[in-house]
């Protein structure tokens, strides 16, 4: 698993080098052809990962109902997000990789409700959670490049 932690991390480090110098007018623009904005995905990703990592072994996501509601799958922006919002959302997409493997370490995903994704992927346990997740942070660092180049 210590790929899959170092993966996640380098990951996300990845995409905030890439979005460094955007204003917040470009980072909360939806060009034409797209239904969110990179501002929504980054959000996005802090709140799949609590999801897909804490919510299915049935512990304590760190994220509020209403940021799940905002930003969970089917979602999209519906109002611009301030720079101090922004900024939180950043700070909790870098510690929470961190916090995961923490918590994997000390052994606090004991069990976990089996879910089946849109992609018809079954996930059973914690380590299968972490390797969709890795995957679906992939899909949308794509997406975050493509909107890069429409902002």
């Amino acid at each position: 698993m210590k790929i899959e932690f170092e993966i996640l991390e380098k990951s996300r480090s990845s995409i905030l080098e890439i979005i460094d110098g955007y204003s917040m007018a470009q980072l909360n623009k939806v060009p034409g052809g797209f239904n969110n904005n990179i501002v929504w995905n980054i959000a996005h990703l802090v709140v799949t990962q609590q999801l897909l990592c804490y919510n299915f072994s049935g512990l304590d996501m760190a994220v509020s109902d209403e940021m799940v509601a905002r930003f969970r799958k089917g979602t999209a922006p519906l109002k611009e997000i301030s720079k101090e919002d922004f900024e939180a959302y950043k700070k909790l997409f870098v510690e929470f990789p961190l916090q995961l493997k923490r918590d994997y370490t000390m052994g606090v995903f004991k069990k976990y409700q089996e879910y089946t994704t849109s992609l018809n992927v079954k996930i059973t346990d914690i380590d299968s959670a972490i390797g969709f997740n890795n995957y679906h942070e992939g899909i949308h660092l794509g997406t975050i490049l493509a909107l890069r180049k429409l902002i």
